[in-house]
């Protein structure tokens, strides 16, 4: 059964953070808190984690379409293409916030995920999915635990949460009782935004 570490978004114990990247550099899977629903998230370097995050989602991995959750846009050259400036205000303009923006990738995608040539980014509003990130150093590749034949309290309630994904996650951190919207994806790749699915944030960017 998962460990369950209780962590608040305005006191992030630094002795949970360490153990949570710890439990991630060695292969862990976590379920997390973001701004919109709890999210299933592994540290992008490990394939092993990469390949348990696909199969609890039942997809491929090299067709999955799984976020990369940064702490902040510093470090978006790392995964990311060359973006133009308007493109960077929008990032800038709308993040961090409840949004999963589809842009270019660059040669430096773990392998499994260059034949999709994009990448979603994720800067959530969440003061605790952003210091895991930054306390593991790179980003997690996260999708949400949300399900639409779900029954909310599911994917809202981590005591529930962790009853149903105890068994197949190494950790839930309990942030809070979680959104029961997902994010709003939008495709930054083309000449325009375009809106790939309404969730949590305004379409309007």
């Amino acid at each position: 059964m998962a460990e369950i570490i209780k962590l608040y978004e305005k006191n992030t114990s630094e002795k949970h953070l360490q153990k949570i990247a710890k439990v991630l550099k060695e292969g862990g899977v976590i379920i997390y808190p973001t701004d919109t629903v709890y999210g299933l998230g592994c540290d992008i370097k490990n394939n092993k984690a990469l390949t348990k995050v696909a199969r609890l989602k039942n997809v491929k991995l090299e067709k999955a379409n799984f976020s990369f959750i940064c702490e902040d846009l510093s470090n978006l050259s790392d995964y990311v293409s060359q973006i133009p400036t308007n493109t960077f205000k929008i990032l800038k303009r709308n993040l961090p916030g409840p949004y999963t923006f589809i842009l270019p990738g660059n040669n430096n995608l773990p392998n499994v995920f260059k034949k999709k040539k994009t990448v979603g980014i994720r800067v959530p509003d969440n003061n605790i999915a952003r210091s895991i990130v930054k306390t593991l150093g790179n980003p997690i590749v996260s999708t949400s635990i949300y399900d639409e034949d779900d029954l909310v309290e599911y994917t809202t309630d981590p005591e529930l949460i962790a009853e149903k994904w105890g068994d197949l996650v190494d950790l839930v951190i309990d942030g809070g009782y979680g959104d029961n919207m997902a994010s709003t994806v939008i495709d930054l790749t083309k000449d325009e935004p375009e809106l790939i699915r309404q969730g949590k944030g305004s379409a309007e960017i």
